[in-house]
């Protein structure tokens, strides 16, 4: 019981309460730029998941050996060997897209976020709750990502998924879909300060979501407590 709470924490801290997206507000600089697109969006999301998934395992199997003086340049080695392993992937099967996010890959390195997970959780904790923590993260990133690329995506272009190609292959053109027709892309979504003002509705929706939630524990509190006197008064 205690171990399933675990995990289901670390899940609601990744996904919802702590995102590194939302919350957190780390790696705004690749998130912010790269996010034109849902297909740009994935690829940078997965990239990023792997690298945390791995370097948070790595962190947790060695993290005995590792001098506290020196923890932190010893994450970022770990972290940046993953990165060159994901580089020379999308090189090598999905340069097109290797070519589209660009500079913003091998920024990974220097993602807060990443490093963040590997000092605060991987370094004191073992590989499986570690690599866990991770996905989670991971995936939390991964989603705002996503949103935030298929909001400015809809809005720039009229569209989804275009390009998919470039992540799946040829076989994913069929997956484009065109919401609606625009006669020119408009340029708000699609450049970074567009990206900012789409983040800032994202965040304020969370707020809005989170304060609803607060609002109602106390009303369910009241109840709950009303129902005991009942129950003991009869």
């Amino acid at each position: 019981m205690k171990i399933d709470a675990e995990y289901k924490e670390l899940a609601w801290q990744g996904l919802w309460k702590n995102n590194p997206g939302l919350v957190q507000l780390l790696g705004l600089c690749p998130l912010l730029a790269v996010t034109s697109t849902v297909v740009n969006a994935l690829g940078l999301g997965i990239a990023t998941m792997f690298v945390l998934i791995c370097s948070n395992a790595t962190v947790s199997a060695i993290r005995q050996w590792v001098p506290k003086e020196i923890r932190i340049p010893i994450f970022v080695l770990i972290i940046a060997a993953f990165v060159t392993c994901v580089q020379l992937l999308m090189n090598a099967f999905t340069y097109d897209l290797y070519q589209s996010l660009g500079i913003f890959l091998p920024l990974i390195v220097t993602n807060c976020a990443i490093i963040g997970r590997a000092e605060a959780y991987a370094s004191k904790n073992p590989v499986k709750q570690a690599s866990f923590d991770g996905l989670m993260m991971g995936l939390g990133f991964l989603a705002v990502l996503v949103i935030l690329g298929g909001i400015r995506e809809i809005l720039g272009q009229g569209t989804l998924f275009d390009g998919a190609n470039l992540l799946l292959g040829t076989w994913a053109t069929e997956l484009r879909i065109e919401v609606y027709k625009l006669d020119s892309q408009f340029l708000l979504a699609i450049l970074p300060p567009g990206a900012f003002i789409a983040m800032g509705f994202l965040i304020a929706g969370k707020n809005a979501i989170d304060n609803k939630i607060a609002q109602a524990k106390p009303k369910q509190l009241e109840q709950a407590i009303e129902r005991v006197r009942v129950n003991f008064e009869n």
